[in-house]
């Protein structure tokens, strides 16, 4: 957003340097007026009409008058063809839809084409150009109008550059798809408007009208040329997120991919994707341009703002302007926002969610954006139930279906990604654990009895390591706690209090094979094994190795009931 402060700077400027300009060029340059009003409203009127077909690339408004202009200021000067430039301006930026809250740009563009009229004539003269005897056979005389032409492009392509950086404090790049737009445009129009010269020159204001038709059929093929060559660009973009979107992905992915190639895809400041839960819309992901934070509800109700009336109709929505949704805005929308479309996400012919994108900008979305994002959010709906879907798969594949603790897979997985992540003075501690005599257990008490045992066990370790480590079933009767970030004294501490709580709390079992139907206490021990990175290995992955020598060598094969430490073992 502009602030007050340049705003007002501008204004300044202008009202100083705008009028003056325009006195100066009135009595000090070179006038053809008198006799040629006719003439002259015609060439404002042509070009205004050409002007009705301006490409908006960035918000910025490419229109085909400057071969016109060229006929304007060699027959009637750098005023006359000031005054009518800049009436193309006004009616352009009227066209677009430039209102009270872009006011400043009036006063803008006309300042910046004041500047490039003017520096165009200075080239213009300095080439030896005059307005008395053009010779079209003289070549310093057509250096000298083409001199005019490219300078006055150079010049505004320039300032388009230095008001987007400075005004606008945007990072805009000098060589911009606005830039090759309007080159190429320029290198079309500029010919055809030294031929409009040529023929006005000759049969006079016949010319205007002769040539009024290849001026607007060019100005239409360039719009339809740039409409085609968007549209392109859309459907190759569209493609690459669709098949980024086929990934497989957990459904937080899905929806950051999505919203992050949107923003380079379509204008946007905000955008918002809500999934239906229930009754109610909740949100899942909120993007802002400005990364500003904004209060913003979790959850909306059916027919309440944007998606909620997606949501209700079941039809896609687009507002060109503030006006147009102003019924129904709420209190969570950003202020100054103008242009707006919101669509469903559908899978299996229903609504499963509302993407909704709003901008400042006005008439910032058409029917092309409401085409492209309803393939994207058709991909969208796909790529969310097929990440819902991976993520049942991967839990699944990495949850033990006994005691719900992850399993040896995810756990090895785990301490892996650590140890090719972990680095400087990071420390890690494992302990290994091995339930003492469990087959006894389950020959006496029946396998139902281990079973229940096994969950019990697993609560309780659970509990006790709390957020600390992970707690992982490595197989059969035996688990694994890994500990970042826990040192190897505080990791034998944790172990003892283990073994403690395990010895001394014996397990009621409910499903046992016993003749009686009364709930049985079952006593266990536990062997346990400790192992410390960096002090026992170069790596956190070697750790479950270390450990598992300590817990059979120094806790197993010493009596069970017992906590050992890896080091204390190097020497066997």
């Amino acid at each position: 957003m502009v602030s007050v402060k340049r705003i007002n700077v501008l204004l300044i400027i202008w009202a100083i340097f705008w009028p003056l300009s325009l006195f100066v060029t009135f009595n000090y340059t070179y006038l053809n007026i008198q006799g040629n009003l006719i003439d002259i409203v015609l060439f404002g009127t042509f070009m205004c009409v050409v002007a009705s077909f301006p490409l908006v690339i960035n918000n910025a408004p490419i229109f085909f008058v400057n071969g016109i202009s060229i006929a304007v200021f060699v027959s009637f000067g750098l005023f006359a063809e000031m005054i009518l430039t800049q009436l193309a301006i006004l009616f352009v930026l009227i066209r677009v839809g430039v209102g009270k809250k872009e006011y400043y740009r009036y006063p803008l563009n006309l300042l910046m084409f004041t500047v490039v009229s003017i520096v165009g004539a200075l080239v213009y003269y300095l080439l030896g150009g005059n307005h008395e005897s053009f010779d079209f056979t003289s070549f310093q005389d057509i250096i000298a109008i083409f001199g005019y032409a490219i300078s006055a492009f150079l010049v505004n392509q320039l300032i388009i550059h230095i008001t987007q950086r400075v005004f606008y404090q945007k990072k805009d790049k000098l060589f911009s798809k606005g830039f090759f737009w309007e080159l190429q445009s320029t290198l079309i129009v500029l010919p055809v408007g030294f031929v409009l010269f040529i023929l006005y020159d000759e049969i006079g204001r016949i010319a205007i009208f002769y040539m009024g038709i290849p001026f607007v059929m060019i100005s239409v093929i360039l719009r339809l040329l740039y409409s085609y060559h968007e549209v392109n660009r859309y459907l190759e973009e569209t493609g690459e997120i669709g098949h980024q979107l086929t990934k497989r992905m957990e459904v937080n992915q899905v929806h950051d991919i999505f919203i992050n190639k949107l923003c380079d895809l379509v204008p946007m400041d905000c955008s918002y994707i809500y999934m239906v839960v229930d009754n109610h819309l909740e949100l899942v992901r909120f993007y802002d341009v400005t990364k500003k934070v904004i209060a913003m509800p979790e959850r909306i109700a059916k027919d309440e703002a944007f998606s909620g009336k997606v949501w209700a109709t079941e039809k896609p929505i687009i507002y060109n302007n503030s006006k147009e949704w102003i019924t129904i805005k709420h209190s969570k929308i950003p202020d100054n926002m103008e242009s707006v479309i919101s669509l469903p996400i559908e899978y299996n012919n229903r609504i499963i969610g509302i993407v909704t994108i709003i901008t400042k900008e006005k008439k910032a979305y058409g029917k092309v954006h409401l085409r492209i994002l309803t393939i994207l959010t058709n991909y969208l709906g796909v790529a969310i139930e097929n990440a819902k879907n991976y993520e049942i798969t991967k839990t699944n594949s990495e949850i033990d279906g006994l005691t719900k603790l992850y399993n040896y897979r995810y756990f090895n997985n785990a301490i892996e990604e650590y140890g090719s992540t972990s680095i400087g003075n990071s420390v890690y501690s494992l302990i290994l654990l091995d339930l003492d005599h469990f087959k006894q257990v389950n020959d006496t008490y029946g396998h139902e009895a281990g079973n229940e045992i096994l969950c019990l066990f697993a609560d309780r370790l659970t509990e006790f390591i709390g957020d600390q480590g992970l707690v992982a079933r490595y197989g059969g009767e035996e688990f694994v706690v890994s500990l970042p970030h826990v040192d190897l004294k505080h990791a034998f501490q944790m172990a003892e209090a283990i073994r403690v709580l395990i010895a001394d709390t014996p397990f009621p079992v409910e499903k046992h094979i016993l003749p009686h139907d009364n709930v049985e206490d079952v006593p266990i021990t536990a062997s346990i094994g400790v192992a410390a990175y960096p002090e026992h290995c170069e790596s956190p992955i070697e750790l479950i190795r270390h450990a598992d020598r300590a817990m059979y060598l120094g806790a197993k094969q010493c009596g069970r009931n017992k906590v050992a430490i890896y080091q204390e073992l190097q020497s066997i």
